[in-house]
């Protein structure tokens, strides 16, 4: 096919998740606005961030009052899993410049991971770039545009309806399809028990303490499966 069909079929692949996309949008500028962002800068955040489970634990950590470097902490603690994304898309990338490598990456989320790598996978001939960019086209537009309209009905939300409860429901929907061995059920269930018990940490450090006691019980766990 040529790059213009690969960009196509791209577009075409990634369809099918934006319908769950937007919603993810329409909450993180929701919940940005009523915490204090501006609309120009809810969206902005959704466009340069691209990565609504951080910009949801960063809007949770600011609106406690938590200084910025820990809010940047928080991020990349939540971001983490996206070394190992690059680690296993970045063969498939090799070819490309340097300058098109770094583009690539702002848009390396776990749905353009799963839809590229696939495809990648099952057609060697498929152009690895005109592809990426037909999945995030999709995807990003999505998201961006559910965020801006998540921006403009935020402020006609009453002041008394809140959407704090709805972080944790995602949180918990992109966490259930992971969990798929027992480590990766040891690293929830002690990341959700010290997540509980840390609730009172100050500046709310608890998740990332609950993030990083997460991930080393579930590769205490693995090391200990592949011992045995």
């Amino acid at each position: 096919m040529t790059q213009r069909e690969d960009f196509v079929a791209g577009v075409r692949d990634s369809l099918p998740t934006v319908p769950a996309n937007v919603p993810f949008g329409f909450v993180a500028g929701a919940a940005a606005v009523q915490v204090g962002f501006t609309d120009v800068q809810a969206v902005a955040m959704s466009a340069l961030i691209f990565g609504g489970a951080s910009q949801l634990a960063a809007i949770d950590v600011l609106s406690d009052g938590a200084p910025l470097a820990v809010v940047a902490l928080t991020a990349v603690v939540v971001n983490l899993r996206y070394t190992m994304y690059s680690a296993a898309i970045a063969p498939h990338f090799r070819r490309l410049s340097e300058r098109w490598r770094l583009i690539a990456a702002q848009f390396l989320v776990d749905t353009t991971f799963a839809i590229a790598v696939t495809e990648y996978e099952r057609d060697e001939d498929t152009d690895r770039l005109a592809y990426w960019l037909g999945v995030t086209a999709a995807i990003y537009g999505g998201y961006v545009v559910g965020t801006a309209v998540g921006v403009a009905l935020g402020d006609a939300i009453p002041q008394g309806f809140q959407f704090d409860f709805t972080i944790p429901l995602l949180f918990l929907a992109l966490l259930v399809p992971t969990i798929t061995d027992r480590a990766t059920g040891v690293a929830a269930a002690v990341g959700g028990f010290v997540a509980v018990v840390a609730v009172g940490v100050p500046m709310n450090l608890g998740i990332i303490v609950a993030a990083i006691s997460g991930v080393a019980a579930g590769l205490l766990a693995n090391a200990w499966e592949v011992a045995t």
